[in-house]
């Protein structure tokens, strides 16, 4: 969803305990790295991620049919349609996409 790519010295293979990835730009960059520890609560980490193209629904279609999964739509909390979806990774890491800058500036 984020457009983020390997870095060009550093594929991320099956299997490597760290992933590297980084903005096609070079710009920032987001490591992920393996731990051992089972999951017993929330995620130690949770991604509020704001399509750069398009609407959120557009990418929340998108991202169930690659595989995602729906757990919660509070697109109506305000009322007005201004508010995101749930969504966990076939690993079961949930993140919310929230809508674009196009959709917010619309109003």
């Amino acid at each position: 969803m984020l457009g983020y790519v390997d870095i060009e010295d550093d594929p991320n293979e099956p299997g490597h305990e760290e992933c590297m990835i980084q903005r096609p730009d070079g710009g920032r960059q987001i490591l992920f790295i393996e731990t051992p520890d089972e999951k017993l609560v929330k995620n130690r980490l949770h991604f509020d991620l704001r399509p750069s193209d398009g609407s959120r629904d557009a990418e929340v279609a998108r991202l169930v049919e690659l595989g995602a999964t729906q757990l919660a739509n509070h697109r109506e909390v305000r009322g007005d349609g201004t508010g995101w979806v749930v969504l966990a990774d076939p690993e079961g890491n949930e993140f919310c996409v929230l809508r674009s800058e196009g959709e917010r500036m619309v109003g």
